[in-house]
């Protein structure tokens, strides 16, 4: 299970990383609130791409489940 885990929140954080690359800023409309303006810092795409790249290569390095029967 902690595999898989490991796994999912790599490609998330890949995703999120490879998203902020393209996009500058984001609106967040929410209720009838007035919408929020979210801009990602030049680091986020960068440090979010290279989380990712590393959990997914710890992933890789996880052993099998063993097997106690």
């Amino acid at each position: 299970m902690w595999k898989s885990f490991f796994l999912a929140a790599g490609i998330f954080a890949c995703i999120c990383g490879l998203e902020l690359l393209v996009v500058d800023s984001v609106v967040i409309a929410a209720g009838e609130g007035s919408p929020r303006t979210l801009i990602a810092p030049d680091w986020a795409p960068w440090g979010l791409i290279s989380a990712g790249a590393v959990t997914i290569l710890h992933f890789c390095t996880l052993p099998k489940k063993i097997s106690l029967t």
